[in-house]
């Protein structure tokens, strides 16, 4: 385990102090911290994580912030503003994902706080809106990991459906099959996390109809992409609303959408879905209760700022930093592509994973993380994958990882033939290591690691 962050240069607070410390003495402790590391991602070497990296952005949104961090939006009669900033976050992206084709029904949506929980409302709202004893959902094994957890949470089981090996989508046959009465939702990716390809969703969407059951599009990490994609002339399949089997879909303002972290889009084709999430208390002794998700307070500075980014950028600064990114992962994906050795799995968009059949890749990412690079590893097949957001598009970044990947090629290959162990493994959110499902025992004093401080951590865990 590493030593707790920056014990060797900041006092650990293990209480609370008895006296105060100055504002000019937190702050520059603070910068110092912040400096360090935004140093890293500012490179352009790091997957996916910044997916704006443009310092003034990030400066007027934090403005936006300080105007209504305080407030809270539970308390409408006094915040109103919260109304205007939610409602039009939830009309833009509504209109974005083309609900003005849907006909019979009025859409809406609510704003979560992150990808995960979309999906877990996204779920929350399937369940209880069937009203099936036992329900289940089907999802391709590429979906997120936030449906296993709304599966746990919530009681839903969840069954998986194979992926083609060579296109890394769902088998829709396969999800055919794992479909029966207590089905109350499938689930299609634009595009997954791990291969950046997009479910075939146009075939879900004809399944979905066919057995009356509901279709939820995990675009969380495409949502505010892929449509700017389509409008520049890319071929990117329909995912959205145009389609009549789509009842649900996920979009994240904090990657693509370029807001700050904490903030989502889940949004219905049909509001009486969403409203199925409301939760309502009017018994209680402390007045009557409500609130539209799981969340209860929330602060108003989220909300403002994500509206501020959107309002800001327009679509014409959307599919100016679309065309940049897509064009930077064509350069990096064509790099992949010049070496035999390599293999890029399925049709990739603005996210691309690659492996081999000729040596194991996790070579490849040693070396490259060497060269200071943070990819992520994948399992099943062993994979590296590159989620290209806008530091990639700074000039000469494509091009060193062109270069870079040139060296590491012959260096997997020589590592191979001596029979030596790659140093890199697979764990999602950049945690090291290699783990396996036998050692939870050591993901868990991981976790603990991230949670708590050194003296409190047990022995084993330090």
């Amino acid at each position: 385990m590493t030593d707790f962050p920056y014990a060797d240069r900041f006092e650990v607070h293990e209480t609370l102090p008895e006296d105060g410390r100055s504002r000019e003495e937190i702050l520059a402790e603070l910068r110092e911290m912040a400096a360090a590391e935004d140093a890293f991602w500012e490179t352009g070497k790091a997957s996916g994580t910044v997916y704006c990296g443009d310092h003034d952005h990030y400066a007027f949104m934090t403005e936006t912030y300080g105007l209504f961090g305080h407030a809270n939006v539970l308390q409408r009669d006094m915040f109103p503003s919260a109304t205007k900033f939610e409602g039009e976050i939830l009309a833009m992206t509504l209109d974005l994902m083309h609900a003005d084709a849907v006909t019979g029904a009025t859409p809406g949506g609510v704003v979560t706080t992150g990808g995960t929980g979309s999906i877990l409302h996204a779920m929350l709202a399937y369940r209880d809106g069937a009203g099936r004893e036992r329900p289940n959902i089907v999802k391709p094994e590429t979906a997120h990991p936030a449906f296993d957890k709304a599966g746990h949470l919530f009681g839903i089981e969840v069954r998986e459906a194979p992926v083609d090996p060579h296109t890394t989508q769902v088998d829709v046959c396969a999800v055919a099959d794992l479909i029966d009465m207590d089905t109350v939702a499938l689930i299609g990716s634009a595009g997954n996390y791990g291969y950046g390809t997009i479910d075939p969703i146009a075939e879900l969407s004809e399944l979905a109809l066919s057995c009356g059951v509901g279709l939820h599009v995990d675009a969380c990490l495409g949502g505010f992409i892929l449509p700017f994609g389509e409008e520049l002339g890319l071929d990117i399949p329909v995912f959205d609303f145009r389609l009549p089997g789509v009842t649900s879909i996920s979009a994240d303002t904090h990657k693509y959408g370029y807001g700050l972290k904490g903030t989502s889009t889940l949004l219905f084709r049909d509001s009486a879905l969403r409203n199925v999430l409301y939760f309502l208390n009017t018994g209680w002794s402390g007045g009557k209760y409500l609130s539209p998700g799981i969340e209860g307070s929330r602060s108003g500075g989220l909300l403002a700022a994500t509206w501020a980014g959107m309002v800001r950028l327009g679509r014409s600064g959307y599919r100016r930093h679309a065309g940049q990114i897509f064009e930077t992962a064509r350069q990096m994906i064509g790099a992949v592509r010049s070496h035999t050795e390599l293999r890029v799995l399925g049709e990739p968009t603005f996210l691309f994973s690659f492996t081999s059949d000729e040596f194991d890749i996790y070579h490849v990412y040693d070396f490259m993380a060497g060269r200071g690079w943070r990819l992520n590893g994948q399992q099943y097949p062993n994979a590296v994958h590159m989620a290209v957001t806008r530091p990639q598009t700074r000039p000469g970044v494509a091009e060193a990882f062109a270069a870079d990947l040139a060296e590491a090629v012959p260096y997997a290959i020589k590592q191979q033939a001596a029979g030596e162990a790659p140093m890199s493994g697979a764990v999602y959110g950049g945690v090291p290591g290699g783990l396996t499902d036998e050692a939870d025992d050591f993901i868990r004093q991981v976790m603990a690691g991230m949670l708590d401080t050194q003296q409190s951590l047990p022995p084993a865990a330090r």
